[in-house]
């Protein structure tokens, strides 16, 4: 509002240039007060303002009284005593006009995506029934109708015509709708710039009818006796209360000289009992030096032990710190030790390792030699059971060589049985008669087998490995007999 006065118009207003007196005349502020409480856009504060001219220009000095302790521009010089110009609301046709604008932006979208839904309904249907015709270009059989399975409101001309004619309606409206805003927008602008002047205006007016009212309520007697009277109650006021005050400090008085008084009855009675706490005193005073001397005898003892003990204790730290220093050497020796003892556990464990892999594989060649062992022994078995047998054989051989000796080779001797018998080959099936020479004719054809051609049979077989002879000898079903132990008791 302070910007406002210095508007070239609130010059006008105010009458600069004019003297004081004529912007002080009630009634040239009263009529000023006037022709303002009659602007249309100060309707709501009519009645306010045309009071207040006629109270400015009535003649009778007590018609102000009720204006005199009213602030006339926090009052009135505010943006709420301006009222509006225009009409206050808008004709409902515009708010459904509005509304509408914002959906017919989406009814050309809507037509042109019917249609085409449509078209393609109708094409579907028209290449079921004639394949021929999707070689025909889109465009014309839609404007065609699609050989009649499209209406006449749905071809591409009807579908343009009806988008053409919403977007002609949506730009119609959008361009009612600008320029409706647009005269709105002015009025508005134009309304501000009034209430901008009128408030100019306003404000000198006011300030000129507020001066008239300091002016009045300054030289009114009656105002100048409310104010005195207020003064002389104020007076009163303060020196009843001085009064009071008074009366107060003159009993507080009182209370302080026998308060007074008081203290000093009791300052005698403290006196006499402050004397024998004063002998009581020096006694202890006496006893504390006695004490002292005493003290100070103890704390030199004190001294002198003090220092026999430090002496003491530096001697025993001394040997505690070569204790300490014999420790830590004994305790790296043994750590050295230690370490030593370590490295050679090491060397004998990996050593160890090396003499069990020895020892393993001594103990496997061991056990080999032995299975070898094993076996020559089963060879040397046989070989010694070869020649037991070979010995009986030629003991036998020996005991009938002369049953033999003089047999030509084309007939047998005469050989008992029990002399066949002792052979080896017991078990086998022999002729009853024996070996004699009296043979049959019929065993010219089936020779006996002579003696000595299993003599002969025997040592072939005593020559071959003992596994082997031993598997012949069971084939043949002899039996074993005792592996002897010399030459002698073989023969």
């Amino acid at each position: 509002m302070t910007a406002t006065i210095g508007h070239p118009r609130a010059h006008r207003a105010m009458g600069v240039g004019m003297p004081a007196d004529v912007l002080l005349d009630r009634h040239v502020v009263a009529r000023n007060v006037r022709e303002m409480a009659e602007r249309p856009a100060l309707e709501i504060r009519k009645g306010e303002l045309s009071a207040l001219a006629d109270a400015l220009g009535d003649k009778d000095p007590t018609a102000l009284e009720p204006w005199v302790e009213l602030d006339l521009l926090a009052a009135y010089a505010r943006r709420e005593s301006l009222g509006r110009t225009g009409p206050r609301t808008e004709h409902r046709a515009w708010t459904y006009a509005e509304a509408a604008l914002g959906a017919l932006v989406f009814v050309p979208l809507m037509v042109t995506w019917y249609g085409l839904t449509q078209a393609s309904s109708a094409y579907e249907a028209l290449i079921g029934e004639n394949p021929k015709a999707a070689t025909r270009p889109f465009l014309q059989l839609w404007q065609s109708g699609f050989e009649g399975h499209l209406t006449g409101a749905f071809t591409f001309g009807h579908v343009a015509m009806s988008a053409t004619a919403a977007i002609g309606v949506l730009f119609a409206l959008v361009l009612v709708h600008g320029l409706r805003r647009a005269a709105i927008t002015r009025r508005e602008e134009a309304a501000e710039r009034d209430a901008e002047d009128l408030m100019a205006q306003l404000v000198p007016v006011l300030t000129r009818a507020q001066l008239v009212l300091n002016q009045h309520r300054l030289s009114s007697p009656q105002r100048f006796s409310t104010e005195l009277t207020q003064a002389a109650a104020t007076l009163t006021k303060l020196g009843n209360k001085a009064v009071r005050v008074h009366k107060d400090l003159t009993s507080a008085a009182g209370i302080v000289g026998d308060a007074v008084q008081a203290a000093e009855s009791r300052l005698a009675e403290v006196d006499d009992s402050v004397q024998p706490l004063t002998a009581a005193v020096t006694r202890v005073e006496t006893a504390v030096s006695e004490n002292g001397t005493r003290l100070t005898t103890a704390l030199g003892d004190v001294r002198g032990a003090h220092d026999e003990v430090r002496l003491a204790l530096e001697n025993a730290g001394e040997r505690v710190e070569e204790s300490v220093t014999v420790l830590a050497a004994s305790q790296r020796a043994y750590t050295t030790g230690i370490e030593v003892t370590t490295d050679v556990v090491t060397q004998l464990l990996g050593r160890l390792g090396d003499i069990t892999e020895s020892t393993a594989r001594a103990v496997e060649e061991s056990q080999r030699a032995a299975r070898e062992l094993g076996v020559q022994t089963g060879a040397l078995r046989g070989a010694a059971e070869s020649f037991t047998r070979l010995a009986d054989e030629l003991r036998l051989v020996n005991r009938h060589s002369g049953g033999w000796g003089g047999r030509p080779n084309g007939g047998r001797g005469d050989l008992s049985s029990e002399g066949w018998e002792e052979g080896p080959s017991a078990g086998r099936a022999h002729d009853s008669s024996g070996w004699g020479g009296h043979a049959t004719e019929g065993r010219g054809n089936h020779p006996a087998e002579h003696p000595a051609d299993r003599t002969r049979v025997r040592l072939t077989k005593a020559t071959e490995p003992a596994g082997t002879g031993e598997a012949e000898s069971e084939e043949a079903g002899e039996p074993r007999r005792a592996t002897p132990t010399s030459l002698t008791e073989a023969r």
